[in-house]
């Protein structure tokens, strides 16, 4: 983990959603770690608890919200228990995800419609709530949204709804940064190679999965060899959510062990 003398969050609060598992798991307790306070929200309340209860361990305040992105609802109830419990939002990472691995032409409607609503409307809502907060502050903040490669390459094996979504979220986090700039807030994502998050073990562990065939593939579009793991993500995140990325807003930074260098022309020969 980052050390704390570089990174402090000392005084802040950290709106964490996805923090049930996974990156926004990871994210949550390595902002807790180093002085803030947080707000998790996600639909697994299990997974929730277990996190909430790490960060009060080291000596944090939390709060949870039982939280579905895509719905409007949701969302405001979730900044309202903000307001309640701290009354100030200073960080906000933007992590749910949800696939569905189709061909584009078998992709249902209602299927398309989801990955949309979690994975771009779900981080509007969440943005647009964080960002009239720290406006009305008035003393900036920082917002992470969590993208991926397939926003910048092209993946194929099904993920034609979730790359559309994630490409989407590649500009609208530099629309956010322009639009809010003024305002102090700071707007930037990661590009995550795969994570052996929940999703991803559900996928390899499915009966359907060729993992002989699947893990090499995988592999060998990333040249460091290995699959990451959620802090190896995580820590970028609290890098750009801190003051040492004071001057950094706007940006898609790659977490992916050089998969996107690779594929814009080359080819891995081991």
């Amino acid at each position: 983990m980052l050390t704390s003398s570089f990174i402090d969050f000392t005084g802040r609060v950290a709106v964490v959603t996805g923090a049930a598992s996974g990156i926004g798991k990871a994210t949550a307790l390595g902002l807790a770690r180093h002085g803030a306070d947080v707000v998790g929200a996600d639909i697994n309340d299990a997974g929730l608890d277990d996190t909430l209860n790490a960060i009060r361990a080291l000596g944090r305040k939390a709060a949870g919200v039982h939280c579905d992105v895509s719905k409007p609802a949701d969302v405001n109830a979730l900044f309202e228990t903000v307001d309640r419990e701290f009354g100030q939002v200073d960080i906000l990472l933007n992590d749910p995800a949800v696939v569905a691995r189709f061909k584009p032409e078998d992709l249902a409607l209602e299927d398309w419609q989801r990955v949309l609503d979690v994975c771009l409307t779900g981080y509007f809502l969440c943005a647009q709530a964080a960002g009239k907060r720290m406006i009305k502050q008035g003393k900036g903040g920082a917002i992470v949204n969590v993208s991926s490669i397939a926003g910048s390459s092209a993946l194929g094996r099904g993920n034609f709804a979730y790359s559309t979504a994630k490409g989407a979220i590649n500009q609208f986090t530099r629309e956010l940064a322009i639009e809010w700039a003024r305002h102090k807030i700071r707007v930037n994502a990661v590009q995550p190679c795969q994570v052996m998050t929940p999703i991803v073990k559900k996928w390899f562990e499915d009966p359907a999965t060729d993992l002989n065939s699947l893990l090499p593939r995988l592999l060998s579009g990333i040249p460091l060899n290995r699959l990451a793991e959620a802090e190896d993500i995580a820590n970028p995140i609290l890098f750009l959510a801190s003051d040492a990325a004071a001057m950094i807003t706007g940006a898609i930074l790659p977490v992916d062990g050089g998969n996107l260098a690779l594929n814009a022309g080359g080819s891995l020969i081991w």
